[in-house]
């Protein structure tokens, strides 16, 4: 379908690009023609010396029976990722209504935003291994791990399989969730109140944990995890344990409070795990899971040992829960 509306369109559009998605190439095939651009979890066939930001976006795909157009994966990743001040229309094949998407790009960027504050926010970080068969994917967990210990957060690995908000919501005390996929793998902007806690990209960890990481509106939106690695283009290492972007103030835009810089610095050595103390005169924060217990009202059975009279034992309820035998029908 895709080549055949390329056919119709490439008489008036001479320089037309036609999108596939980036699906894993069989073990042990060889590839002749030269590997194409990789975006977004798409492929883009750029002729030498072209860059993506040179073009507009025509999105054909969607169905009828998405409710909300900013749930849909493909498009969302095309949306936040595409150069802002380039052209994106969208077409719905079942219908043929097409329609500008400068509206929703930006009410997705917005979102994102709103999701590395709430990162910056968290204490705790759950990093759920979405994949483990994709090249790198050890590398990607090490890193992120460095970055929420950089940034004084404690962080979690959890091996769930798909995230669903029931599996999630058996984890409380984890403020924000990072979840490690391939591009194809990741989830759409999810619904308000659909999960208990946001569940964020790599990248936006990335933003809210790195100081060196580009600010918004320059920053590129990533949708592989490999792109945060050593190697690419992206890559943007942690500065040096004396730099100021660790001591720069910052205030929360959600709850307007002053984030205090973290009690921990990365080393010097990239191999080694040993972490640079801070001065001894500064307080030292509590243990984030200690203050989520000392927050919460109910905090188990106590005994309460010389609080309480001593009585005789006396005759409890009988029944079962849904119906006792004092309680009589209803």
């Amino acid at each position: 379908m895709a080549e055949a509306l390329a056919t119709l369109l490439r008489p008036r559009y001479l320089d037309l690009l036609v999108s596939s998605p980036a699906l894993p190439l069989p073990a042990g095939s060889l590839n002749p023609k030269p590997e194409p651009l990789e975006r977004f979890g798409r492929r883009f066939p750029l002729a030498p010396g072209r860059c993506l930001e040179e073009y507009g976006a025509f999105y054909v795909g969607g169905s009828e029976a998405i409710s909300d157009p900013d749930t849909d994966p493909d498009l969302s990743r095309l949306l936040l990722g595409w150069a802002p001040g380039r052209p994106f229309s969208s077409c719905c094949p079942d219908t043929g209504r097409t329609q500008d998407e400068g509206v929703r790009a930006g009410r997705l960027r917005a979102r994102r935003r709103y999701l590395v504050e709430r990162a910056r926010d968290a204490r705790v970080v759950g990093l759920l291994a979405g994949t483990l068969g994709v090249a790198r994917h050890r590398e990607a967990l090490a890193h992120l791990r460095n970055l929420t210990q950089a940034a004084g957060k404690r962080s979690y690995v959890l091996a769930l399989g798909r995230p669903t908000p029931a599996k999630l919501a058996n984890f409380p005390e984890v403020d924000v969730f990072v979840l490690l996929a391939c591009p194809l793998g990741t989830l759409a902007p999810q619904p308000s109140g659909s999960f208990f806690r946001p569940v964020l990209a790599p990248c936006e960890l990335e933003a809210a944990c790195n100081p060196a990481w580009p600010p918004p509106g320059l920053a590129p939106h990533l949708t592989h995890y490999a792109d945060l690695l050593p190697g690419s283009p992206f890559h943007v290492p942690l500065p040096p344990p004396d730099s100021e972007l660790w001591d720069t103030p910052d205030v929360s835009l959600i709850t307007g409070d002053l984030r205090l810089p973290p009690a921990w610095k990365p080393s010097d050595d990239p191999g080694c795990s040993a972490l640079t103390l801070r001065p001894p005169l500064e307080l030292a924060e509590s243990s984030p899971a200690a203050s989520f217990l000392s927050s919460r009202s109910w905090k188990g059975l106590q005994p309460c040992l010389g609080q309480t009279p001593v009585t005789g034992a006396v005759s409890g309820r009988r029944g079962i829960a849904i119906a006792y035998e004092d309680e009589g029908n209803s």
